[in-house]
Order: C-alpha cells, then sequence, then structure tokens
C-alpha cells in the first residue's frame, strides 16, 4: 500500500471531510516511533505509528498520555501553565488508536508555526529549553505519578541496564564483540555509578517525569524563539528529575549531534549547562528538595552514560532497539556518549560549582 492510500484511509479513520486529497509526509527523527505530517486542504494532524515492540502496551501509552494532557489542560485553563499541549484525535471510531496495514496508529493535533532544534546554538536558547521543561515538571508536581503506567518497565534502571550489557557481551550473537572491546572495557570500569545512584534515589521523592528532555522534543515558536510546547509524552512515567535534568545535559551541552563522529568536539559547553540549569530550576523553585537538587549532578554522570551503554547494548544485540541508518550508527552513537561523559568527569569540580552556586 502506497503512502496517498494511507494518507486517504486514516484520515478517513480520523474523520477528516476531505479525506480524499490527504498526503502524508515524514517529520522529526525519533528513534522509535514513526511520525507523519498528514495534510488535506482544510486540516493538519501528526500521525505516528507506534512501535509495540518498544512499548508492550500502546493502550497504557495513551492512557498516560491523556492523563498529562488533561492534567496540564486544567492547569492552563486558570493560568497555571501557558505552554501549548499536545492532544490526542479521537477517531470515528471513538478510539484513540487505530489499526491500519499491520500497525497501530494515533492521530495529535499539529501545534502549527514551531519548528525545533537537534543542537543548542546558544545559552538563551538552553534557558528557553530547559525552562519549558521545568514548567512541564512544576505543573505536574500535584499529579500523582502513581496513576501512570510502567510502559517501559525500569527504564531508567541502571543496574538493570547494565545486566542487560552483560548478557549480550557473553552471548556475542552477532560477533560484534571484537570490534569494541575498549568500549566494552571502558562500561565495566563505569558500574561503581550504580551504587551511587541507588544511595541517593533512596531519598528523593516520586514524580513524573518527561524521561526523554531532549531539545528536540521542546517546540519554539517560529515567530519569537519563545518556547512553544513540550512534545513527546510517551515515556512519562513516575520517577526522578535527575533523569530529566541528566538527558537536559547530555543533548543540549554538546555542539555536536549525538551521532557525530568528530568526538573532538563532543565536549560539554559549560556556559550551556549553567543556563539549562538556571531554565530548569526556576519554575521549580518552592517546589524542589534540597536532595533532589543535590541530586543532578548523579543524573548529569548517568544519563550520559547509561544512553551511551544502551547504544552500545544494542549494537551488540544486533540493532533490536533504536531505529539505524547503516550497521555502524549504535556503535558511533555510543562513542559519541562516552566522549560526552569522559568530559563531564574531566570538569567535574567545574559543574558541580556552578550547580552548587544556584
Amino acid at each position: 500500500m502506497n503512502s496517498t492510500q494511507t494518507a486517504i484511509i486514516l484520515a478517513k479513520q480520523f474523520g477528516l471531510s476531505d479525506a480524499l486529497q490527504a498526503s502524508i509526509s515524514p517529520i522529526g527523527n525519533g528513534h522509535i516511533n514513526s511520525t507523519l505530517l498528514l495534510k488535506t486542504p482544510k486540516h493538519a494532524l501528526v500521525l505516528q505509528q507506534l512501535n509495540n515492540q518498544v512499548f508492550p502496551s500502546l493502550t497504557s501509552l495513551v492512557k498516560n498520555a491523556r492523563l498529562i494532557e488533561q492534567h496540564l489542560s486544567a492547569k492552563k485553563a486558570i493560568g497555571n501553565y501557558n505552554l501549548n499541549i499536545i492532544r490526542h484525535i479521537i477517531s470515528c471510531d471513538e478510539n484513540y488508536l487505530v489499526e491500519h496495514n499491520g500497525g497501530t496508529w494515533r492521530a495529535l493535533g499539529l501545534i502549527e508555526h514551531t519548528y525545533s532544534e537537534d543542537v543548542v546554538n546558544n545559552a538563551e536558547q538552553a534557558y528557553t529549553a530547559a525552562n519549558a521543561f521545568g514548567q512541564f515538571a512544576a505543573a505536574l508536581a500535584d499529579f500523582d505519578a502513581q496513576q501512570l503506567h510502567a510502559v517501559i518497565p525500569d527504564f531508567h534502571n541502571l543496574a538493570m541496564r547494565a545486566q542487560q550489557f552483560k548478557n549480550v557481551v557473553n552471548s556475542n550473537a552477532f560477533n560484534r564483540v571484537a570490534q569494541c572491546q575498549a568500549e566494552i572495557d571502558f562500561c565495566f570500569e563505569q558500574f561503581n555509578l550504580i551504587t551511587e545512584l541507588e544511595a541517593i534515589e533512596a531519598s528523593l521523592p516520586v514524580r513524573v517525569c518527561h524521561n526523554d528532555t531532549k531539545i528536540n522534543n521542546m517546540l519554539f515558536c517560529n515567530h519569537t524563539d519563545n518556547a512553544s510546547a513540550v512534545i513527546d509524552l510517551d515515556t512519562c512515567m513516575s520517577g526522578y528529575w535527575l533523569y530529566d535534568f541528566g538527558d537536559m545535559v547530555r543533548t543540549f551541552c554538546s555542539p555536536e549531534q549525538e551521532d557525530s563522529l568528530n568526538l573532538t568536539k563532543v565536549k560539554i559547553r559549560e556556559d550551556i549547562f549553567l543556563a539549562l540549569a538556571k531554565g530548569y530550576l526556576a519554575p521549580l523553585k518552592g517546589i524542589i528538595t534540597p536532595q533532589e537538587k543535590h541530586s543532578f549532578w548523579v543524573g548529569t554522570k548517568v544519563m550520559t552514560f547509561m544512553i551511551g551503554l544502551r547504544f552500545l547494548t544494542d549494537y551488540l544485540d544486533g540493532d533490536s532497539y533504536f531505529s539505524v541508518k547503516h550497521k555502524q550508527h549504535n556503535l558511533q552513537r555510543a562513542q559519541n556518549q562516552f566522549a560526552l561523559y569522559r568530559d563531564i568527569l574531566a570538569k567535574q569540580n567545574t559543574l558541580q560549582a556552578l550547580l552548587s552556586q544556584l
């Protein structure tokens, strides 16, 4: 079935009056779901074919996102949340998920006149994006995180990720161990992070976490460059804010994309680090605990290392999780993240001092 037929069928399922004139085109560069822009002369929607291998219960995923959508909408109605909100579109059959051509799809409202970035350009942009994620966290601080399903159990469980890594190294099912022995040895040397993380988590309150606070999951306004919306709520679950902070550091602070081979330039930009910390903390004033703020340094280390570990694990496991463009893609992503992690460790005193002054 070609893309035009898919566009028409899905446009009909979501009740578009001019469905026969529908077309679709790819947007975004997510690792997991396929995201498309569906357009007709009168309408525009974001379509996603959801990955049911990564997300075992797509119903739970949508329930989580809808609960957050409703909570943020209530906050917005009384002036306590100023960003745009991702809204799910119901189908003609009154479902938020539709089946088509062997896949499961959903439709989301398009937030128009916006753009996203894959690399942060300057400190002001870092502050703006981090502040939006801070507003998102603050608005959900009174939401019972236990309502949310664990759509990916143990998503940020470093001990579990380490065990998965050990398993694929030992099995070497795809004969790739010899190609990355240096990276494997490096990972084994870092597992003391597990104990450090577990110790600090014991002192933290459970929060609603976005769990994927990459710079390209925040939309900027075309006209003002202000924050427009926090998007991609698929991994919103209960957890700890240290992970959201750490993921921002990982994706905001390097001047290179996460699969760049220019490893000599993969470094923490200290001005970006300070700007994002200020931006994220500003909306959380009066909400965040001292222990949570203290945990952000651990999050800075853990998230960068853990994503590198996951990329390397997936490479050793035959690229079964992340979408790849070529056979070395996940290995190169891992090498990139480990370069960033090494620079974080090298600048520990400086980065900790920047955090402590806030």
